[in-house]
């Protein structure tokens, strides 16, 4: 975060609860300790797309991933891990990357996605794996074809790509869930 817009997001929590400055609004906290999470709220910022930073993903699919693959054999697990997934984008862009490298079967026999982060509300939006239309326009067609079904208005992620045992995990991540990373 830049400093000016985290001091924006706590200055409206702070003239929310008409605290006089920051140390009145530690006071209040203190007594109110249901206003942590609103600040939770305020502070987070969760900005996400499928395929967002165009030339990262293609760093990332035409550099990156051969050099993994190359590394393993073609039984060894693959294992990635997205953190601060917000609401999921960025984990399936990741399955369809490793997916489209891999062919599907073996995408399915071996990749393992841990796609963590600390706000609940958007992890649960993740694990929907439903979107909308426009929220599917950064994904070339051939790709949207393959990996999401319209159903009732929405897109889902294809569940062959996402409901494997462990295949595509969504975590909170708060320093009590570490064990999952390394199951």
């Amino acid at each position: 975060y830049k400093r000016l817009s985290l001091m924006r997001r706590f200055q409206r929590r702070v003239a929310a609860v008409q605290a006089a400055g920051f140390a009145e609004y530690q006071d209040y906290l203190e007594v109110h300790p249901e206003e942590f999470a609103q600040l939770f709220n305020t502070i987070l910022i969760n900005v996400t797309a499928f395929f967002r930073d165009e030339a990262a993903w293609e760093y990332l699919a035409q550099e990156i991933v051969p050099k993994i693959l190359a590394s393993k054999t073609p039984d060894d697990p693959i294992r990635v891990w997205s953190a601060g997934c917000a609401s999921g984008e960025e984990a399936y862009t990741l399955a369809m990357l490793l997916a489209e490298a891999l062919g599907p079967e073996a995408f399915q026999r071996r990749v393992k996605i841990f796609a963590t982060d600390v706000d609940e509300d958007a992890l649960n939006h993740a694990r929907q794996a439903a979107y909308a239309e426009k929220d599917l326009q950064a994904i070339p067609p051939e790709l949207r074809d393959k990996y999401f079904e319209s159903a009732n208005g929405r897109f889902l992620f294809r569940a062959e790509f996402r409901q494997a045992p462990d295949r595509l995990q969504h975590h909170r991540r708060d320093g009590l869930h570490d064990q999952v990373l390394a199951s």
